[in-house]
């Protein structure tokens, strides 16, 4: 009985750490590049242990033989994997937002290292990525993280071959969606930047003399700037209740 316990829980564990640790290594806060790779073995670890034992009844039973296995490691990978990526999705509307308001500040030349991302990215966008996984961990959002990950067991039942054409279509519409968000995020730069150009065109034709656009480029900085001050909390309020609620509607199965 002791023996056949362990071969069962050894085996849950196994399958349990595939998908948990595959999400946790890439999912936003726990997984960013500047998470040390062995901190982020020990989260999946720790996650693993905490959640296999309420997953051992969802285990297939008896253990398949070693071709099965390789196939159903692999499907877990892949949603894990999956999920995780819809989570980081998500969070790269921050990105997105900072790169279309440093090209509507004229801070675009700006570039520089962004850890969310693991690649350069416009000061913007650096800004507002770190900012938000700050703002995840401090409002306990990264809890629905976690319970994503366990939930995830209702969406994609192990055992169970992924609908591949239910994914790319749902990973479709979070891009499209997460887009959509940035976009909006960016919003009252675009407006602002629009009347700035607007009214620079004008002084032109009414001060031909006048270097306009030497004037342009110090007055457009500044005045997005203020203007992000004055904006900053409203557009992370928005982007966590966008994430929150995006991360609902996956977990709700897209319905």
């Amino acid at each position: 009985m002791i023996e056949q316990f362990l071969v069962t829980g050894v085996f849950a564990f196994i399958l349990t750490f595939v998908r948990i640790g595959s999400a946790v290594m890439i999912m936003p806060g726990l997984g960013d590049s500047f998470v040390p790779g062995r901190i982020r073995l020990h989260l999946a670890l720790a996650l693993t242990l905490a959640l296999f034992p309420l997953l051992m009844p969802l285990m297939p039973v008896p253990i398949p033989v070693t071709g099965k296995l390789i196939v159903l490691i692999t499907m877990e990978f892949i949603v894990g994997v999956f999920f995780g990526t819809i989570a980081r999705i998500f969070m790269t509307a921050l990105d997105t937002a900072g790169m279309i308001i440093s090209l509507q500040s004229g801070l675009a030349n700006a570039q520089l290292f962004n850890p969310s991302l693991a690649a350069q990215g416009s000061l913007m966008g650096a800004f507002l990525s770190v900012t938000g996984v700050v703002v995840l961990f401090t409002t306990n959002l990264h809890h629905l993280l976690i319970i994503g990950a366990l939930e995830s067991y209702q969406l994609f039942p192990i055992g169970e071959i992924p609908d591949t054409g239910s994914m790319a279509d749902l990973m479709a519409r979070t891009i499209s969606a997460s887009f959509s968000i940035g976009l909006k995020i960016a919003a009252p730069f675009v407006v602002i930047t629009l009347l700035i150009y607007v009214g620079m065109g004008v002084l032109a034709r009414l001060m031909p003399q006048v270097q306009v656009f030497l004037l342009a480029m110090p007055v457009q900085i500044l005045i997005s700037l203020a203007t992000l001050a004055l904006v900053l909390s409203a557009i992370l309020a928005f982007w966590l209740a966008s994430f929150r609620d995006g991360m609902v509607f996956f977990l709700s199965g897209g319905g």
